[in-house]
């Protein structure tokens, strides 16, 4: 009879402990769904549909390799290559 109540002992235990985790887990989806809503809304006040991201970091990328290109094309390369 023992070995039963060790093993109902042990079940227990492991069932708080389940609970527990669940808890956490809720408790973190529930941050994190609050954390997507928050970046959603500031998305759309930059004026970013957040189902158009990519196309939008693409086009900044874009944008600033540009102006990179543009601004290393306005330095004066003959004056700085003299040593």
């Amino acid at each position: 009879m023992t070995d039963y109540e060790k093993e109902l002992g042990v079940l227990k235990k492991d069932l708080e402990k389940a609970k527990s985790l669940k808890y956490k887990a809720e408790a973190r989806l529930e941050q994190l769904n609050k954390q997507q809503e928050e970046i959603i809304e500031e998305l759309k006040e930059l004026g970013v549909n957040p189902n158009e991201l990519d196309e939008e970091i693409e086009k900044l990328t874009k944008e600033i390799n540009d102006l990179f290109k543009q601004a290393n094309e306005m330095l004066p390369k003959d004056i700085l290559e003299k040593k």
